[in-house]
């Protein structure tokens, strides 16, 4: 099946599938029923099969999944069976944070540069990591084959630096400025708004008495009444 066919909420579980294909090679196991895995990942069995569905047939009858086997392919069908090389815009304290992050260190994601326009930053290292003159940015994304950029500037900056991500042939954006951004459907954008989550988590503390909230009124039922 085509990629574009394909929607963001499938891809996240097939990740979500694989990290618990993952767990439980790494305790010895060799098979899992679709049931089995829902029941010990509070999954939807059906769910799971439907998903596996659009990219082949992967069950064995009697048997369930073989984990390898299946592991496998879902590395290949998220494309993680190959390095990918990323670079951060904004090396402020999220940038700096998130090219220092371990969990890049165990996964096929490199960060490869960061980029700035502080003349103080540039030059300097953080974790390794060189932080480059965002002038520079397209002859960098060249010769380091980078693949995906992280954009955590300031909201206000945010467009113009996706523009520039855009111009340097770059497909896959991972945007963290809490700001709409316009982009072209050849780019996949996703945006993490942290402030945004909060915000859907303090509507249902707002109706929790216990964290000091108030209880929201219950819908009256309406009885429809005849002429």
């Amino acid at each position: 099946m085509k990629a574009d066919k394909i929607s963001e909420l499938t891809t996240n579980r097939l990740s979500i599938y694989l990290r618990c294909l993952n767990e439980l090679a790494v305790s010895g196991r060799k098979t899992v029923s679709s049931s089995a895995l829902a029941r010990e990942f509070h999954l939807n069995s059906a769910q799971i099969r439907k998903d596996l569905a659009n990219f082949g047939e992967f069950g064995v009858r009697g048997v369930g999944y073989y984990i390898d086997s299946l592991r496998e392919h879902l590395t290949k069908i998220l494309g993680l069976n190959k390095p990918h090389n990323v670079c951060i815009i904004g090396a402020g304290r999220l940038g700096t944070a998130l090219a220092d992050y371990h969990g890049f260190r165990r996964s096929n994601f490199r960060v490869a540069a960061l980029f700035d326009t502080d003349r103080r930053k540039i030059g300097k290292k953080v974790g390794g990591i060189p932080i480059f003159d965002l002038k520079n940015f397209s002859s960098v994304v060249k010769r380091d084959k980078i693949e995906v950029a992280v954009i955590a500037v300031p909201a206000t900056q945010a467009q113009k630096v996706l523009d520039k991500v855009a111009k340097a042939g770059i497909k896959a954006v991972l945007n963290f400025a809490p700001a709409p951004l316009k982009v072209s459907d050849e780019i996949r954008l996703k945006t993490v708004d942290l402030t945004s989550s909060l915000e859907s988590l303090s509507y249902f503390l707002a109706g929790d008495p216990e964290a000091g909230g108030e209880l929201k009124p219950k819908a009256k039922n309406r009885r429809n009444k005849q002429q």
